[in-house]
């Protein structure tokens, strides 16, 4: 009985380690499968705001296209509307990625972006409007505060979107020789 006495503080110290050890190494797998599970998510949720730009920007693309008077090119309407309607089904299924997956701030300001954009392929189907730059600056901005929200709920740092595509025009016009006239650029109307 002496010698068990003399041995416990020993099997104390040996108990009170292994479950020590036990507990650490179980919060250090549950950390790790934390982190694991939100670089999953924010992964699918990247691509998943990743596709709804770029499909809703096609529709505003197409949209742009059709606006009277904005495109400058002879446009297949019959053509263009077929498309549009390709887009707008592909933009459907994009939605529901950025509801099932987005945050709130993030669904919000989609939907913000999504609403101006059916703005402008209203008047492009034929809807008459007088507002037009504004339903276009609109847009842009709305797109914009989407981008925003998309980096501030995936943890992204960046910088502005208006910025960047000031910096492009200035960047432009710059490289121009001084008599040169702006030459026409290759964007759909009304994008940026």
């Amino acid at each position: 009985m002496g010698n068990l006495l003399a041995q416990l503080p020993a099997l104390l110290g040996v108990l009170i380690g292994t479950v020590g050890t036990i507990v650490a190494t179980s919060l250090a797998d549950r950390s790790r499968w934390r982190r694991t599970q939100t670089v999953r998510w924010d992964e699918r949720r990247l691509d998943a705001y990743a596709e709804f730009a770029r499909v809703l920007k096609e529709v505003h693309a197409i949209s742009g296209r059709l606006l009277p008077g904005r495109s400058g090119v002879q446009v297949d309407r019959e053509r263009e509307l077929a498309n549009l309607v390709e887009a707008d089904f592909r933009h459907t299924l994009a939605w529901e990625s950025v509801l099932l997956l987005g945050d709130g701030p993030t669904v919000t300001a989609a939907r913000a972006w999504r609403d101006a954009v059916w703005a402008i392929e209203r008047v492009a189907r034929g809807t008459p409007t007088d507002d037009l730059p504004e339903l276009l600056h609109r847009a842009n901005e709305a797109r914009d505060h989407f981008y925003d929200a998309a980096r501030g709920g995936l943890g992204v740092g960046g910088g502005s979107v208006a910025q960047a595509t000031l910096l492009e025009g200035r960047l432009r016009e710059r490289d121009l020789p001084p008599t040169a006239t702006r030459p026409p650029v290759d964007r759909p109307a009304g994008s940026r």
